[in-house]
């Protein structure tokens, strides 16, 4: 367990992958109910820098993805169990990092794609991000598709030779997926617009970076990743267990730190006690 961990696991959020999926319905809320409040929420820097509108740093999330149907609640269905089962795996800390850092990955590259455009377009740049309020393309490119890509492509690196169901009908190793799906992105980085490119590029940083430094190599299946939570939390419980107890008033030092226990020399067997019965109880004999 590294340091940060030890001192910002705490706050780490549980269950991250069905926050997400809250988020969406709030957005779809948004949309059914106040379809013109959309065009405030996306990232677009443009309106965040210059009309002070910084909630677009967070509101972007609640961007749901585009319609609403059968296939959208499968889609979302995917990536919670994807999600849930990496947040098992890794732990909760690991996956909040993962997902957190390809947010900011896609804020970051948002404001870079936003400066290169001034720097290449001048103040027409300003007209591709679109006025107050307005939909803007630039902006809207910039959404948790690729966030939810890379918990793709990090299951995939997981759990390499899981067999998943290709519509519902073809068995299927989850890497070659992950392949197929990693040579259409670099084909669409390579032949798409520079826009693109910042924003795929942004999005999935932090799955290189997973890749690179190896952190989800954690070759196994789902059933032993449970297994091994398991494990852990009842190795949890037996450290907790205590370690000197009255053998007449059972009190512990768990409960009761302010005192202090022996074991009585005189009584045949392992009996402790705590420091007010030490002298007080009745010694056992002829007994172990």
């Amino acid at each position: 367990m590294s340091g940060f961990e030890k001192k910002f696991g705490k706050y780490a959020i549980s269950n991250l992958s069905l926050v997400l999926i809250v988020c969406y319905g709030i957005g779809y809320i948004i949309e059914w109910i106040f379809p013109n409040l959309l065009g405030f929420l996306y990232l677009n820097p443009y309106e965040i820098i210059f009309h002070g509108q910084i909630w677009r740093l967070v509101s972007w999330l609640l961007i749901p993805p585009s319609g609403f149907d059968i296939f959208t609640l499968l889609m979302l269905y995917f990536y919670y169990s994807l999600g849930t089962t990496l947040e098992r795996t890794w732990g909760t800390y690991r996956y909040n990092v993962y997902i957190f850092s390809g947010m900011l990955f896609t804020i970051l590259g948002a404001f870079l794609l936003f400066g290169y455009s001034l720097l290449t377009e001048g103040p027409a740049a300003i007209a591709l991000w679109g006025t107050y309020g307005t939909y803007s393309p630039l902006a809207a490119m910039f959404s948790t598709y690729y966030v939810n890509m890379s918990i793709f492509l990090a299951f995939a690196a997981t759990y390499p030779n899981m067999q998943v169901m290709l519509f519902f009908m073809i068995p299927i190793r989850i890497k070659i997926l992950g392949i197929i799906y990693g040579a259409l992105l670099v084909f669409e980085f390579v032949m798409g617009s520079v826009a693109s490119r910042f924003v795929i590029a942004a999005s999935l940083m932090n799955f290189v970076v997973f890749f690179i430094t190896g952190r989800g190599k954690v070759h196994m299946t789902p059933r032993q990743a449970k297994r091994r939570q398991e494990f852990k939390r009842e190795v949890k419980k037996s450290t907790r267990t205590t370690r000197h107890k009255c053998a007449i008033c059972g009190r512990t030092e768990e409960t009761n730190p302010e005192l202090q226990f022996r074991f009585c020399s005189k009584c045949e067997g392992n009996y402790e006690y705590c420091e007010e019965h030490i002298f007080t109880h009745t010694h056992v004999r002829g007994q172990q």
